[in-house]
């Protein structure tokens, strides 16, 4: 049965377009959340599937070397008219998919889970799914993970328009600095004469009704001779208007960085769970205001804490906190074990948030793309690595002041 389309479904393939991820390379950071999601689901198969406008296209895949299938096909394209899990524990017993071409015969699909990749305004763009040949339930655990990884490949692709966005603004930003003599010397040099003389003859004839020939073939050929100069600054001023107030800019406001770092700590709490590994939340002391977009902020620390998370072996420790040091600051420490085991986060930070670009192999670009947003914010990023403590990250955050009104950066 082929499913209907969403109600918003020219908004949603919008919002789809604007992450320009489609037909893109593959990446470590997707692909790490689909062999994840396989692990914990206890499957062969699990992808991060797009759906276009008639296909459903694979970011990543693991247990299948397709890279999409048509949209008539597509059992995410199900998935994405609710808001939450579909699960189908035995697809030759569900009416919507008995009659599917890879579910009939023997080693066809039988069982299939996938969570709705849901953007911050509300838009559906494909699912995290997995897939088996045997019919299976999953228990609330293992739901619990799906949705959080979910979460994790949304979070992933909004942030990276999120920086390139904030990239172009910077560039702007930049070329407006250097083009700012220039807009000096016009305003001050070339066109300041003209622009007197023009006044000077429309106020003549104005206020006394006199034509003076000579002074109107002064303006006519001062006029001529500057329309260039007063075009360039009328485009100087245009780009300063719009520079950095797009509509990927953040958005700026006072809140709450304990509130915010509980909140990423339960986001991430149940993939931790998956792998037996304790989160210790040591986030519950004062409040500490931050001036900051609060969902981009907390997509970042949700972006950290799966890092700690998917580099620690199995039975580790992530202690988070927030605390006041020269500002208000969060830490993550994703402590050694007991055993002399040792997390391998420490590469994937610095190469991610401490080294510019991040050209190592096997470097972590959704770090990477959190280090950007973090500048943004003109926050200060600390890292540490000593054997017996563990890796160390602090992120220091300027003091909040209230009289600031900040509305984009």
């Amino acid at each position: 049965m082929q499913a209907p389309l969403p109600t918003n479904e020219i908004d949603r393939l919008a919002a789809l377009y604007e992450l320009n991820i489609l037909d893109s390379a593959p990446e470590k950071d997707f692909d790490d959340i689909v062999a994840l999601a396989s692990t914990v689901c206890g499957v062969p198969m699990a992808l991060v599937s797009l759906v276009d406008v008639d296909r459903q296209w694979f970011k990543a895949r693991i247990g299948t070397d397709l890279t999409e299938t048509p949209r008539d096909l597509s059992f995410c394209a199900h998935t994405i008219m609710g808001k939450d899990l579909q699960v189908v524990p035995d697809a030759t017993q569900d009416e919507r998919f008995a009659n599917h071409p890879t579910v009939l015969g023997e080693g066809g699909v039988r069982f299939y889970a996938g969570a709705p990749l849901i953007t911050t305004g509300g838009f559906a763009l494909g699912c995290l799914c997995v897939f088996d040949t045997h019919p299976r339930r999953l228990d609330g655990e293992q739901l619990q993970a799906l949705r959080a990884l979910a979460r994790q490949v949304t979070s992933q692709l909004e942030l990276r328009r999120y920086a390139s966005s904030l990239a172009n603004t910077t560039a702007r930003l930049q070329e407006l600095e250097r083009r700012k003599d220039a807009l000096a010397g016009l305003v001050d040099g070339s066109l300041r004469a003209p622009l007197r003389l023009m006044r000077s003859y429309l106020a003549d004839l104005g206020d006394k009704g006199v034509h003076n020939a000579e002074l109107a073939d002064l303006v006519g050929r001062a006029t001529a001779a500057h329309v260039r100069g007063l075009t360039d600054l009328l485009d100087h001023l245009s780009s300063m208007a719009q520079a950095g107030h797009g509509a990927d800019s953040l958005h700026m406001r006072e809140i709450d960085l304990t509130r915010l770092t509980q909140r990423a700590v339960e986001a991430v709490r149940p993939i931790a769970a998956t792998k037996r590994i304790w989160i210790l939340n040591h986030a519950g002391g004062p409040s500490l205001p931050i001036i900051a977009d609060p969902v981009r902020l907390e997509q970042v620390l949700m972006q950290l804490l799966f890092a700690a998370v998917k580099y620690t072996p199995a039975g580790g420790r992530v202690r988070v906190g927030t605390e006041m040091e020269s500002g208000p600051a969060v830490h993550l420490d994703d402590m050694d074990l007991p055993d002399g085991l040792r997390p391998d986060l420490f590469p994937h930070l610095y190469y991610g948030t401490m080294s510019h670009p991040p050209s190592e192999p096997g470097a972590d670009q959704g770090l990477a793309v959190a280090k950007r947003i973090l500048d943004a914010h003109h926050a200060t990023v600390a890292l540490s690595d000593r054997p017996g403590d563990g890796t160390s990250l602090h992120v220091v955050f300027p003091v909040a002041e209230k009289e600031r009104e900040l509305v984009g950066v």
